[in-house]
C-alpha cells in the first residue's frame, strides 16, 4: 500500500494564486480522507485498485461543498473585499467539484460517477433540511452539531459496501469519530467572532440562555468581539467543544484497541497522529492570526 499522499496529490486542482490572495478556503477533509484511504486500501474490497482515485476525487467534491458553504450570505454591500470573496467562492467550489467528474471518467469509472453524483444529491437534501430547522429557530446546539456531522459523513459512507464485510464495523465507527473530531475542530475555530460564527454551534449554545434583548443584538449581529467572548464564556461553548474533542479522541482510541490486525492498527495510528498534528498546528495558526 502506497503512503498516504492525497493532500499533495490536491494541490494541483486547489491551489491558485488569485483564490489564496481574494478568499480563505476551508480546510481539506484530511482526516476522513486518510481513514477512507486506509480501509479501501486494506485487503481486497472492491475499492483496492483504486483507493487513492477515490479517496482524491472525493476529497475534491467535499471541498467544493464546504468552499460554498463558507460563502458569506449575510452581507449585501455590492463591490468590495466581500463581493469579490463570495464569487471567487462560488467559483472555486463550482470548480473543485467538477474534477470528480473528469479524473474518474479518465479512468473510466463511470460506476463511480454514479455513486458519488448520488452522494452529492444526498448531501445537498441533508443541508436543505437543515437549513429548514436552522429557519424555524428551534434548534439546539447539540441537534445542530449531529446534523453537521452526518453531513460530513455523507459522502465517506458511500464508499462501505466497497470496504471488505468484517471491517465495515469498524469503519463506519471510526468515521463517527474522525467527522465528530474534524467538525468540532472547525466549530472552535468558527466561534472565534460572531461574525464567523454565525449559525454555528457557538452561536446556537449562545442563543439557549440568550436574554431577548441578547437574541436581538445577534439577529442583527451588532455584538462587537468583547460581548461575543463574554456570551460564549457563560455559556461554556469551548469548554463543551474541547470536551467533545476528549471524547472522541478516547472513542477513537478505544476502537483501535478492540481492531486485532495489527498492520491495521499501525496505519490507523498514523491517521489518527497525522489528525492530532493538523489539528495542533492549525489551532496554533488561529492563536497567532
Amino acid at each position: 500500500m502506497k503512503p498516504y499522499r492525497i493532500p499533495q496529490l490536491a494541490k494541483p486542482y486547489t491551489d491558485y494564486d488569485m483564490i489564496q490572495r481574494h478568499t480563505e478556503l476551508p480546510p481539506f477533509s484530511d482526516g476522513r480522507g486518510h481513514l477512507l484511504y486506509i480501509f479501501l486500501g486494506h485487503g481486497r474490497g472492491a475499492g483496492f485498485q483504486s483507493g487513492e482515485l477515490f479517496t482524491l476525487v472525493t476529497g475534491l467534491v467535499q471541498l467544493g461543498l464546504d468552499t460554498h458553504e463558507s460563502i458569506d450570505r449575510y452581507h449585501d454591500e455590492p463591490g468590495g473585499d466581500v463581493m469579490r470573496s463570495r464569487q471567487l467562492k462560488v467559483l472555486a467550489g463550482d470548480y473543485f467539484s467538477s474534477w470528480f467528474y473528469h479524473l474518474l471518467a479518465k479512468h473510466e469509472q463511470i460506476e463511480m460517477v454514479g455513486v458519488l453524483s448520488t452522494a452529492i444529491a444526498d448531501f445537498n437534501v441533508m443541508k436543505a433540511n437543515l437549513y429548514g430547522k436552522m429557519k424555524e429557530m428551534f434548534f439546539t446546539a447539540e441537534q445542530y452539531l449531529k446534523h453537521t456531522v452526518q453531513l460530513n459523513m455523507r459522502l465517506f459512507l458511500s464508499f462501505t459496501p466497497m470496504i471488505e464485510e468484517p471491517l465495515r464495523d469498524s469503519w463506519e465507527k471510526l468515521l463517527v469519530e474522525f467527522s465528530q473530531y474534524e467538525t468540532v475542530t472547525q466549530e472552535l475555530r468558527r466561534g472565534g467572532d460572531p461574525v464567523s460564527a454565525l449559525e454555528g454551534y457557538c452561536y446556537w449554545k449562545v442563543l439557549e440562555s440568550a436574554t431577548e434583548e441578547e437574541r436581538q443584538l445577534l439577529g442583527e449581529q451588532k455584538l462587537d468581539n468583547r460581548d461575543w467572548k463574554k456570551l460564549k464564556l457563560r455559556s461554556k461553548c469551548d469548554a463543551l467543544l474541547t470536551d467533545k474533542l476528549h471524547a472522541s479522541l478516547q472513542s477513537i482510541q478505544g476502537l483501535l484497541q478492540g481492531i486485532k490486525d495489527e498492520e491495521l492498527i499501525s496505519e490507523l495510528s498514523g491517521a489518527l497522529d497525522r489528525l492530532l498534528l493538523q489539528m495542533k498546528i492549525s489551532g496554533q495558526a488561529a492563536v497567532e492570526g
